[in-house]
Order: structure tokens, then C-alpha cells, then sequence
């Protein structure tokens, strides 16, 4: 009987109602958002200060400085800051303390708008990455949100609200209607619809009964459902997900690292250049040394390389929040960077390609049995078994609404399969290799069609009625729905599909016609995938490995790109995985490597903009002059260009 909330106790209905937690949707562009942001905040207050201090300028030249101090205060505050815990803790310069040194240096001179302007445009360029950045994290981790402290634990018959770290594997809750689910699990009893976007990427909810398994962090529907806890709190898709997110945080591309190691040095050259253009034309070139400090302020305002600073981040965060609004986890930008040069994707096949269950796909009754009777008599023996086989049995009897029989007595035969007695007959089903020990008339007709049901690619077991053979069974792995079209995307791309598998070659040989991978390799253990992954590697270069299962982490770690199936996928696969497919929707590998290839391509974009700009602008200031206030704008524009060409990967 399905229970109701009117069944609940009162206390528990009314905290029930209270708690409506919403999906957060695929967020886009929100100015309200990013005005929220503080650095936003003191960015427009420079500028709204920069423009008083100029419209007053004409009244009264000390409170419009006074205004303009303001002004570099409430703008530059944030990025001086950072400056200096830069010098102080690292020993170093960077981009901050150039910006905030010109600034000043334009001050000294007189320049008191122009040196506002660039702190202005210098903050507003830092608030718009930041926003970036935040913006990103919550896209990869808006569901920490969804993790809620405490669960309603059935107990001794009554209910008491615990926290969620006291729950352990077997114990009993009830989530009701509205509630997010506190744990991994089981239902037992209850039927609704649950809203499992914030994990799987699920645009509608997925109907639960009794059997099915629930997330934690994702939402119930309708009807209260009472659920078995399945894994401890550390342990729930959930956790791990949100230890992705801190390593995505804090693990970035190689590209990024060489920029920050470049900024360094560059800074100290910029920082040297400028001190010899203060000191040396004066003496060489016979320059005023006003004229020789203008021109040293101009030029460290526009050598600074806040512009190619700027240039990677921001699109790389973008591409990564796209693609976990998507349901697709990076855990680093790094592993983006790569996926943008993969040349072969390899998928191991059970689970992957396939749907990991196999199916009866032929039942054969023999000469003299009837075929209804005898696919009972094997479910009912069968169900006594574990064995995935076994339930692909007894599965095809309940799909065909079959009564089954009461199994008398039952032996597992370890290695070959199962025997029971069924009204003191003797009924036997295993595997078809006791036909080759064999000789009895009517045994070669069973293994031509053997010899055929295997060309197929299907696994053969036999029913024998004591030494008799009744019938024969033939099952075999499905392909996934989604695994024709992924292939064929990744193939379109001009990416190579391998297929690495431990199942026999013809069974290999089958999957690969349906899918159309391009390379087969078969009858591998795991050590073997790793060494065939190092082989493709040395032979096509960047290689994305993608299975589910223990036996493929090996080759996950070895692979340029190690991709997870989420949903089904093992506690290793998951951490040893670089990229997680949190719904398993492996038809989004290829358009997720056309967004890592869009994104190397804004990122180059981007540095050569920001290269262009520089150069150009170094050059005017030496061969024929340019105005401060030119500088300024051409230096910082391109720095907000760079960031906002970024921002365009989030549409």
C-alpha cells in the first residue's frame, strides 16, 4: 500500500511543507548577478568617482583631487591588496602592483583623471574575470546547495531527524513530497517522480517504485518515498561530485601556469625598463625629466601584460560551467586543454557501448518440449541465481507473465551453472562446452547452431532434462541507444573510435559492426587496456579513454583523458576519471570536444589580440608619442575585450 503525507505525524507534515527546494536551472548572463558581485561594486563606485572629480574639476581643483584619492582608493584597494601579498608572501611582482605603480605615477605627474581612468578600467576588468570565475563554480557546484543537514530516520517503529553524517548503510528514511533526498538508496515502498537534474543533467523528473535507486541531492516529487540507505554519506555520488568541484578549483591548464611563470619575469623587465626610461634619457637624450617620466609612465601603463593575464582563464571557466550545466564534470582545466586535441577515443564495451545486461536474444526448445514450459522450468531454477545470465532468464519469464515452479532441491555447479529438482525430475542449465565432451546422436545439430549463435557474438548455455538436451539459450550485451550516434559524432570530428573489451573476439566483432568504431581489440584483462592505450597513444597522440568499471581505471589513468560514466559507473572509475559523464550520455563526448577545441581556439584568439595591442602600443610610445589617456584605454580595453570574447562560450 502506498503510503500519504496524511499518514505522517503532524510535526513532520508541517516541516515537510515548509521545505520547497527548487532545481537551479542552466543559468545565462545576469547583469543583477554581476552588479551584485563587490569588486563589481567598488569598480562602478571608482567610476561613478571618476566622473564627479572631472565634472567638479572646473570648480575646485582640491576637492576634485580629493575625490580622485577616493577614487583610487575604492577601486584600487582590492587589486593593490593582492599586489602586495604577492611581493610580501611570494617574493614576487605581477600585474597588480604594475597597475596600481602607473596609476600613481600618473598622479605625481598631474594626470589625476588619466591615473583614475586606469584604475577604473583596471578594476572593472578584474571584476568582470571574477565574475567569471564565480560564476563557473556555481554552474560545477550549485548542487552543494542542495545537501540538506539533517534526514527523517525510521526507527523502533517511530521516526526521529538526524544529521546526515549519523546515517549508515541499511538504515531506513522517509523523504517526503518536495524533499530532497538525503542519501544514496534504495525505495522500498512509495512511487513518485524524482528531479534528478542537479545530478544527472535530467531536463524531466524520472519516475521511482519499489527497486529503484535515488541520489542524494536530488528532489522528490509527489509521493513520500521510503527509502534503504545503500552508502554512507562519504561515499554517495553526491560527495564525490563535490570533490571534483574543489579539484576542478584549484587544478589548472598548462597554458595558465606558463602565463603566470611569464607574468613574473615580464613584470621585472617592465619594472627595470621603466626605471632606465626615468633615468637615462634625461642624460642620453637630452629629454626634460618630466618628458622622460610621462613617457616611462606611458609605457609601463601599456607593456603591462594584464591583457594576455586575461586571456585563458575566463574562456576556459566558461567552457567548464557549460559543460556542467550539460551534466558533464571536468575536474581541472587541464584535462579541457587536452580533450581539445584528442585524436582517438577509446570505449571499453560492457556498460558503455552496451547496456551492460544481457538479454535473451534465442530460446530453443528441443524436439518433444514445449517452449513456454520450458523457459518456466529454467526461470525457476534460474532465479535461484545471482548470476547476471541467470537474471536475464528469469527476466525473459516475467516479461512473458510466466508462473514459475517450486524448486524441490538446487545445486550450483561451480564453474559450469546451475542444476534443480522440479517434481523429482532432474533439470540441469550451464554453459555449452559440455558439448564438446559429448558424442550422443542429435549432438551435432546443437553445435552447428551453437557454432552459429556464436558467429553472432551471443553467449550459448544449455538445458538439459538429466542427460538429455532440451533446449539451448542464447543471450547477448545490447547496444546503447545513444552508442551509434556517438560514434558517428566523434567519427565526424575526424576522431578514431577503438573499442577495448575482455569479451571474445566474435562477440567483439558484433558490438563493433552495430556501433562502427573504427579499431577492435578483444580479450583483454586490464593490464592489456593499458598497454593498448599506450600504444594508441604513441601512435595517434592525445587518446580520451571512457569505461565504468574497476577493471578500467588502470586504462583511465593511462589515457591523455580519463571520462567516468557517473550513473553507473565504479567508486574507481569515478576517481581515477578526469571528466565525469554524470547522466552517461557518452553522445556528448563529441560535442563537448568541439567545445574544448572552440575554447583553444578564443584562447589563441585572445594571446594574439593581447600581443598585437601591446606591441602596437609600445611602438607608438616610442617612435612618435602617444597621450596617457590613449594608453589607458587601448591597454585595459583589450584586457575587458579578451575576458568578455571569453564570456562568449557561456551562451
Amino acid at each position: 500500500m502506498q503510503a500519504t503525507s496524511k499518514q505522517l505525524p503532524k510535526s513532520l507534515a508541517r516541516e515537510g511543507s515548509a521545505q520547497q527546494p527548487r532545481t537551479p536551472r542552466p543559468r545565462r548572463f545576469d547583469p543583477k548577478a554581476m552588479l551584485s558581485n563587490a569588486e563589481m561594486q567598488a569598480a562602478l563606485g571608482s567610476g561613478l568617482l571618476l566622473l564627479i572629480a572631472w565634472a567638479v574639476s572646473g570648480w575646485s581643483e582640491i576637492f576634485s583631487i580629493l575625490l580622485y584619492i577616493i577614487s583610487y582608493s575604492v577601486g584600487g584597494w582590492i587589486k593593490a591588496k593582492e599586489g602586495v601579498e604577492t611581493l610580501v608572501k611570494e617574493r614576487d611582482l605581477d600585474v597588480n602592483l604594475l597597475m596600481i605603480a602607473a596609476a600613481l605615477g600618473a598622479a605625481s605627474i598631474g594626470y589625476w583623471n588619466e591615473g583614475a581612468m586606469l584604475i577604473f578600467i583596471f578594476a572593472l576588468s578584474g571584476a568582470l574575470e571574477s565574475y567569471t570565475m564565480e560564476r563557473s563554480k556555481k554552474d560545477i557546484s550549485s548542487l552543494m546547495a542542495l545537501k540538506p543537514a539533517t534526514a527523517v530516520r525510521i526507527e523502533k517503529g517511530g521516526m526521529s531527524e538526524v544529521a546526515i553524517d549519523l546515517l549508515a548503510v541499511g538504515d531506513q528514511l522517509l523523504v517526503r513530497p518536495g524533499e530532497i533526498i538525503p542519501a544514496d538508496g534504495t525505495v522500498y515502498r512509495g512511487e513518485s517522480a524524482v528531479n534528478q537534474a542537479s545530478i544527472t543533467g535530467e531536463s524531466l523528473p524520472v519516475e521511482k517504485s519499489a527497486g529503484s535507486d535515488v541520489f542524494a541531492g536530488t528532489i522528490n516529487g509527489e509521493g513520500p518515498l521510503y527509502i534503504e540507505v545503500t552508502k554512507s554519506a562519504e561515499n554517495t555520488l553526491f560527495a564525490k561530485i563535490i570533490k571534483m568541484v574543489e579539484e576542478a578549483e584549484t587544478e589548472v591548464p598548462e597554458s595558465q601556469r606558463f602565463i603566470k611563470r611569464l607574468e613574473s619575469i615580464y613584470a621585472r623587465v617592465v619594472v627595470a625598463a621603466t626605471a632606465a626610461l626615468i633615468a637615462l634619457p634625461p642624460f642620453l637624450l637630452d629629454w626634460s625629466w618630466s618628458a622622460a617620466f610621462y613617457k616611462a609612465m606611458v609605457f609601463l601603463v601599456v607593456a603591462s601584460p594584464c591583457a594576455l593575464v586575461s586571456s585563458i582563464m575566463p574562456a576556459m571557466l566558461s567552457a567548464i560551467s557549460k559543460s556542467a550545466r550539460k551534466g558533464i564534470l571536468f575536474k581541472g582545466g587541464v584535462h579541457l586543454e587536452n580533450m581539445a586535441k584528442t585524436s582517438v577515443v577509446a570505449f571499453d564495451k560492457t556498460g558503455t557501448l552496451t547496456e551492460g545486461l544481457p538479454q535473451v536474444t534465442d530460446f530453443i526448445a528441443g524436439e518433444g518440449y514445449d517452449r513456454t514450459e520450458l523457459l518456466a522450468v529454467s526461470a525457476s531454477i534460474e532465479k535461484l541465481s545471482r548470476h547476471p545470465l541467470a537474471e536475464a532468464i528469469v527476466r525473459k519469464a516475467e516479461e512473458e507473465h510466466l508462473v514459475l515452479h517450486v524448486i524441490e532441491e538446487s545445486t550450483s555447479v561451480t564453474g559450469w551453472g546451475i542444476e534443480g529438482l522440479i517434481e523429482g525430475r532432474l533439470w540441469r542449465i550451464g554453459k555449452s562446452n559440455l558439448l564438446d565432451e559429448r558424442n550422443e546422436g542429435g549432438d551435432e545439430q546443437w553445435k552447428a547452431l551453437r557454432r552459429q549463435l556464436e558467429k553472432e557474438g551471443k553467449t550459448v548455455s544449455l538445458i538439459l532434462d538429466g542427460e538429455k538436451i532440451a533446449g539451448m539459450i542464447a543471450l547477448q550485451d545490447t547496444v546503447r541507444p545513444q552508442a551509434v550516434a556517438a560514434v558517428r559524432k566523434l567519427q565526424e570530428l575526424g576522431v578514431k573510435v577503438a573499442m577495448l573489451t575482455g569479451d571474445r573476439a566474435a562477440t567483439a566483432e558484433v558490438i563493433a559492426g552495430q556501433t562502427g568504431v573504427d579499431l577492435v581489440f578483444a580479450g583483454l584483462l586490464p593490464e592489456d587496456k593499458v598497454t593498448h592505450i599506450k600504444a594508441l597513444r604513441k601512435q595517434y597522440g592525445n587518446v580520451v579513454m571512457v569505461g565504468d568499471g574497476v577493471n578500467d581505471a588502470p586504462a583511465l589513468a593511462t589515457a591523455t583523458v580519463g571520462i567516468g560514466m557517473g550513473m553507473k559507473g565504479s567508486g574507481a572509475a569515478l576517481e581515477i576519471a578526469d571528466v565525469v559523464l554524470m547522466n552517461d550520455n557518452i553522445e556528448e563526448i563529441a560535442s563537448t570536444i568541439t567545445l574544448a577545441r572552440r575554447s583553444q581556439r578564443i584562447v589563441k584568439q585572445n594571446m594574439v589580440f593581447a600581443v598585437t595591442v601591446i606591441a602596437t602600443l609600445m611602438l607608438s610610445n616610442f617612435l612618435q608619442g602617444i597621450a596617457l589617456p590613449f594608453g589607458v584605454i587601448g591597454h585595459e580595453g583589450s584586457t575587458i575585450l579578451v575576458i568578455l570574447n571569453g564570456l562568449r562560450l557561456l551562451r
